[in-house]
């Protein structure tokens, strides 16, 4: 399971062509960012929903180099929302197979190959729920206790734990 993790992050970590260290990881071209996917993606993008996180919001951070590794530096109203019950919605990227989740990432776009990492640790909350949650290609919201991470191990930026499914 920690393997699964660290690669999926580790395929995260990489700096698209053109980043700038100081800059919001992944940042692309307007069109391009969180929660944008291809246009031939049978997925619909995330609709805004006025009770759930924005993902323009989490992925709105810059990074630092610190020791030669990037680290996040998190705006007051990100930081805010640490250690606080939050609703986030996103697309189920599992950790393990099975058609029942406990811990999975959600992403602000739609997995649209297997091996591929749909964007940065911006754009994606790492979740460990309470019961399993069924696996669906459909967005998800679920709400937890949310945790902002200044220097995780597997560089993820955010958490939620004692996650339950919201419809």
């Amino acid at each position: 399971m920690k393997k699964i993790l660290a690669s999926v992050l580790i395929a995260c970590c990489v700096l698209p062509a053109g980043a700038q260290l100081g800059s919001p990881i992944g940042a692309a071209p307007a069109g391009s960012g969180a929660g944008v996917h291809s246009p031939n993606s049978p997925f619909k993008p995330l609709q805004e929903r006025p009770d759930v996180l924005s993902w323009n919001f989490l992925t709105a951070i810059k990074t630092k180099n610190v020791n030669n590794r990037l680290l996040p530096v998190f705006p007051s109203g990100v930081q805010a929302l640490n250690k606080k019950t939050q609703r986030v919605q996103g697309f189920m990227m599992p950790l393990q197979p099975g058609e029942n989740q406990k811990h999975f990432l959600l992403s602000s776009v739609p997995l649209t190959c297997s091996f591929c990492v749909p964007g940065g640790p911006e754009s994606m909350v790492e979740v460990k729920t309470k019961t399993p949650v069924k696996y669906s290609m459909e967005a998800v919201v679920v709400e937890g206790q949310f945790a902002v991470l200044e220097d995780d191990p597997y560089g993820l930026y955010y958490r939620i734990t004692d996650a339950v499914p919201v419809k």
